[in-house]
Parts: structure tokens; C-alpha cells; sequence
């Protein structure tokens, strides 16, 4: 594989550039054995639904200007939705990264393929901002796409040369923000890793000084409390991306929640998954999402090791929540957020609450097994 090469672009510079998948059959062998953690609780990062929540829900579109329109829920502080969400890169590997910093007070997070058996997260921050979010990463091509539809200030640290020249040549190249001596973009290094870090707070304030914050169309996704007809039980999810990489998620019916366990070893023949809780080292919770949502997206190789991840049009899903599965359809414009629509093409409601979206191949399978539902990654 050729090597890599990076850019380190000054903010100055950056101101101035300013198929559908077929899922396969259903298997009922079990799943190989894991070690199973004793799951513990943890409140939303924002109000929790009462049963005053509408029955009508919130969405896709309309949404009162206190309710936050990616989670459907009522913020502590409507005055955060007078600005634009904040996507930031987050690293998953090596191990000793984690756990990471914030991602517990995300609104959003996508996690997706990059290269070698690895994957990265793209936390979206809104409703709430956290002290500290990292380790910071590498962008990749899949992130103009998200910046894009949720017009967001993009927070990473550098870029492979191709990916930091389309980022350059787009329209949000002056939300773009790197480490640098004006930004707030920090080193933290309690371990002596020299970590690259940023409180979203500072990060939207930044924004504000540089007049390109302020609050945005993010219409698009649904949010219903009760749960819709026509489910499956889904009360364990597991995501292989490779060897190194899976990731299983439980449900807890006491938080209503689903509960991540990231991989702690090596496990190449499917044989022999361990398992740990990953808990947010900011906050000392566990990372619990109310949604996670499988896509089915084509990856297209760009050059030997770089994925293009073609993230607009539509595609195949599957939604979790409240313990159930539910196979969907995913759509966005170039310039819309991720909306999720039932089979027949009614919009599908999210859980009032956040989500976590797992990226997949187009070719990637799924079995539903004993324990819950397996996806295996795999792109052409």
C-alpha cells in the first residue's frame, strides 16, 4: 500500500481558499460466545420525554424553536440551537485511545470504515456542548457530506492531500478548523499521547467570531415516542467491520437505551470476540444512544486504501430501538440531513433522544441469530 500523505493547513490559508444492498438470508446459528457486562445506567444528556410529549411527535419539519430537530427533544437551553451543529472527528483506534472524551453528549455519531480494518466516529454536537471532545482525528471524504447536510462547523486535525483539497475547494472550506494558535484546538496529555482536543463551547464561540455560526435548516428527521407497529425483537446489535474492529450494543429496558461494548482483542476468525462497556472519560458514563441505525452505503475506492463513502441518495437500513428492529430506507439530498422512511415510503420516527449510525457496505450481510442481529461489513 502506497504511503499516506498529509497536509497540515494554517487557518489563514483555510479563510483564504474560502446502489441498493440486498441483505442476505436469515441464519438462527448462535453467535460465537462474548463476555457479557453488567450494563449500568446513565441519563440523557438532555430532558428525558414526559407524557406530555406530543403524540403527533416532532418532525420532519416545523419544529418548535426550543426542541431541538436531531434528537426531537426539548433543550435545557434554546439559545444553543442559534447555532450550527459542530461535527467532530473522533479516533477509535489504537486501543488505548479509548474511552474517548464527550461522545456521550453527542446529538449524533456516525462510525464508518476507513482503511485498514479501522473505523473512525463523526460526533455531531447541537443540543448540548461537552468540556472535551477527542482525541481528534483525521478527516476523510465521507465527512463533506455530513458538514454538508447538517451545515456544520468541521472540527479535525488535517487530512490525506486529495481529502483536504476537496474540503478546501468546497463551499464550507471557512468552517473548516484545525489546530493552530487561534483556534481553539488544544493539545491534552495526561498520559504522555499528546492528545488533540476541543470544548465545543469554545469551538461554537470561535465560530461566532469568524461570522459563520448561526442557527440552520436542519429539517428532516421524525421523533415519536411510542414505538411503530411492525417491529422485530432487536435487543442486541453487533457490528463487524473487520478483525480488529466490532462493536455490540445491548438494550437496557431500564434506561430504554442501548449500550455500547467495543472490541479489546484481535479476532480474525470470528472465533473468539471479547468485549468491554465503553464509557465516556468526560463524563464517566456509559455511552448509551436511544437509536442506532445500520446504513447500507456504497463505499467506491478512491486509490489503493481510500474510500470515497458515496453518502446521498438512498439506501437500505435497519432501525433499533426500544429493543425492536424495523428494516428501512435512508435518504438524503447533497444538502439534507439523514431521514429514515418505512418500506413504503411514510416517514420512519426516530426515538425522541440520539442516534448512533453504523456505516456499512452495500454488500455487507446480516443474520438474525439467538442473541440478536450480526452485521458483517463488506464493500465490492
Amino acid at each position: 500500500m502506497k504511503k499516506l500523505l498529509y497536509v497540515i493547513v494554517s487557518v489563514s490559508m483555510l479563510m483564504a481558499a474560502c446502489g441498493t444492498a440486498v441483505p442476505t438470508a436469515t441464519a438462527t446459528s448462535p453467535a460465537p460466545t462474548v463476555t457479557v457486562l453488567v450494563a449500568s445506567a446513565t441519563p440523557t444528556h438532555l430532558p428525558s420525554p414526559t407524557p406530555l410529549y406530543p403524540s403527533a411527535g416532532y418532525g420532519p419539519s416545523n419544529f418548535p424553536s426550543n426542541v431541538d430537530p436531531l434528537t426531537g427533544l426539548q433543550v435545557a437551553d434554546p439559545a444553543l440551537l442559534n447555532r450550527r451543529p459542530m461535527l467532530i472527528k473522533v479516533s477509535n483506534l489504537p486501543r488505548d485511545v479509548r474511552p474517548q472524551w464527550g461522545l456521550s453528549l453527542a446529538d449524533i455519531v456516525y462510525e464508518y470504515y476507513t482503511e485498514e480494518g479501522s473505523t473512525r466516529f463523526s460526533a455531531l454536537f447541537y443540543g448540548n456542548n461537552a468540556d472535551m471532545v477527542g482525541p481528534i482525528r483525521s478527516g476523510r471524504f465521507i465527512d463533506a457530506y455530513l458538514v454538508r447536510g447538517y451545515k456544520a462547523i468541521f472540527a479535525f486535525g488535517s487530512a490525506y492531500v486529495a481529502e483536504m483539497d476537496r474540503f478546501l475547494k468546497s463551499e464550507f472550506a471557512n468552517r473548516l478548523v484545525i489546530e493552530g494558535s487561534s483556534t481553539p484546538l488544544k493539545r491534552y496529555d495526561p498520559n504522555g499521547y499528546d492528545y488533540l482536543v476541543v470544548n465545543t463551547a469554545d469551538l461554537s464561540a470561535y465560530a461566532t467570531l469568524k461570522g459563520i455560526n448561526g442557527r440552520q435548516n436542519l429539517d428532516g428527521m421524525s421523533f415519536k415516542l411510542k414505538s411503530p407497529a411492525g417491529g422485530q425483537p432487536g435487543k442486541q446489535v453487533i457490528v463487524r467491520y473487520s478483525g480488529s474492529i466490532y462493536n455490540r450494543w445491548d438494550y437496557d429496558p431500564t434506561t430504554g437505551k442501548f449500550l455500547r461494548f467495543s472490541d479489546t482483542l484481535d479476532d480474525f476468525d470470528v472465533q473468539n470476540e471479547k468485549y468491554a462497556q465503553l464509557t465516556d472519560r468526560l463524563t464517566n458514563q456509559p455511552i448509551a444512544f436511544d437509536n442506532v441505525v445500520v446504513l447500507y452505503v456504497t463505499y467506491e475506492l478512491y486509490s489503493p486504501g481510500i474510500y470515497d463513502i458515496l453518502f446521498s441518495g438512498s439506501g437500505d437500513g435497519y432501525a433499533f430501538r426500544d429493543g425492536q428492529v424495523y428494516q428501512v430506507k435512508w435518504q438524503r439530498n447533497d444538502t439534507d440531513v439523514v431521514s429514515l422512511t418505512n418500506p413504503d415510503g411514510t416517514p420512519f420516527p426516530f426515538k425522541p433522544g440520539t442516534t448512533w449510525f453504523e456505516v456499512v457496505g452495500t454488500n455487507s450481510t446480516v443474520q438474525q441469530t439467538d442473541q440478536g442481529w450480526r452485521f458483517t461489513h463488506q464493500m465490492p
